[in-house]
Parts: C-alpha cells; sequence; structure tokens
C-alpha cells in the first residue's frame, strides 16, 4: 500500500469529518435563530426578549459563528487538497467540479456575512439589552435579520449541491463549466448584493424563506443543466 496515498486518504476524511461536524453546528444554530428563535421573540414580552438577549443569544451566537468558521476553514482545505488527490486541476473542469463551486461560494458569502455583518450588528443588540450605547440596535436588527435570512436561503441550494457534487451528476460538454459557474455566480452574487443592500421579500416569513430556497435550488441546477 502507498504509505503517502493512504496518508492523504485519511486526512480527506478526517477533514471531512470535521466539515460536516462544524456544518452541522453552523447551519442547526443558523435554522434556530431562524426558525425558532425568531418566532419566539415575536409572540414574547420584552422583558423576556431582554434577558434571553443577554443570556442565552450570546451564548448561542458564539456555537453560530464559529461553526461558521470551522466549517469554512475545512472547506478550504478539501477544496485545496482535491486537485492534489486527483493529481490534476482539471478536475474542477467536470461534473463535480460545477456542482462543488456552486455550493462552496454560496457557503463562503454566508461565512462572510455570518463574520462581517451579522455578529457585528448582533454585538450592537446585546449591547443595548445590556443598556451599552454601541450603534443603532434597530437598524443593526434590521441589518443582521436580511442577512441571516439570506444565509438560510443559500442553505438549502448549498446543502443540495455539496451532495450533488458526488451524487448527482450532469453531462459536460467542453468550455461549459466557465460558462456555468459565471451564470450561477451571477445570481448568487445578485442575491448577496441584496443581502447587504435590499430588502427581505418573500424572505419575512419563515414559509417564505423556505419556498425561496428551494426556488434558487430549482433556478441553480437548471441553469447548470441548460449550460453544461
Amino acid at each position: 500500500m502507498d504509505v503517502a496515498l493512504f496518508n492523504m486518504n485519511g486526512l480527506d476524511f478526517l477533514f471531512r469529518w470535521s466539515h460536516y461536524l462544524a456544518g452541522v453546528c453552523w447551519i442547526g444554530m443558523l435554522w434556530y435563530f431562524n426558525f425558532v428563535q425568531g418566532s419566539f421573540f415575536k409572540a414574547t414580552d420584552a422583558n423576556t426578549k431582554k434577558a434571553v438577549t443577554q443570556t442565552l443569544v450570546p451564548n448561542a451566537l458564539w456555537w453560530f459563528r464559529w461553526g461558521a468558521m470551522f466549517t469554512f476553514l475545512t472547506g478550504t482545505l478539501l477544496l485545496l487538497m482535491k486537485p492534489h488527490m486527483a493529481k490534476s486541476f482539471s478536475v474542477y473542469n467536470s461534473s463535480w467540479g460545477i456542482m462543488i463551486m456552486t455550493g462552496a461560494l454560496m457557503g463562503i458569502l454566508m461565512f462572510l456575512n455570518v463574520w462581517l455583518v451579522i455578529w457585528p450588528a448582533q454585538k450592537i443588540i446585546i449591547g443595548a439589552a445590556n443598556g451599552e450605547n454601541l450603534g443603532d440596535a434597530a437598524a443593526a436588527g434590521a441589518r443582521a435579520g436580511l442577512a441571516s435570512r439570506t444565509n438560510t436561503l443559500f442553505s438549502i441550494p448549498l446543502l443540495f449541491f455539496m451532495g450533488a457534487a458526488t451524487h448527482l451528476s450532469v453531462s459536460i460538454a467542453e468550455g461549459s463549466v466557465m460558462k456555468a459557474m459565471a451564470a450561477t455566480g451571477a445570481v448568487i452574487l445578485l442575491l448577496e448584493l441584496n443581502a447587504l443592500k435590499g430588502k427581505l421579500g418573500p424572505m419575512a416569513s419563515v414559509s417564505g424563506v423556505i419556498h425561496s430556497g428551494i426556488w434558487l435550488t430549482v433556478v441553480l441546477y437548471g441553469l447548470i443543466e441548460v449550460i453544461c
């Protein structure tokens, strides 16, 4: 047995397992915030909401943001290792490549939303609950809410494409992968722009963001099928 190959396969599996663990933590907390906590806050009184924001929310956000960090880091390592495992960068010019990179683009943007938008805004909100004036809490809440709902929107097709990379292949015509990536990337980046400067739209409700995520999955996969 090739010891070097065995070690590389072992590292690949270790990083993949770590990626799954961190991803479950991250997406689980994301869905908790959007599907459970948000509805609870709408139904509860101001004092309870304040108490939860002071105690439960900071702890939940710790798991949320570090789950995102380790998902990103392990995913990046896996992407860097793949060409070495396949002995060629052409592995990205394939069905696996277009699927995994479509999912990875959403994952990277979700990670950036967590650390550059959601967490800074949540610090302002938590500070306000503790009597600290760190900024406009209402504006921060709206900013964090839109970015969080966009991450929830992305999480649905992200999981689809991560699974599809290995278990759902498409026929690839010569030169089509870059065209497909440009098309799917344009759609994803437009939605990210909305996350930074736009409105909730249909994502204002839990059912709306779930339905939007399913439709986004259909649109992105349809683009890949048509172009490739």
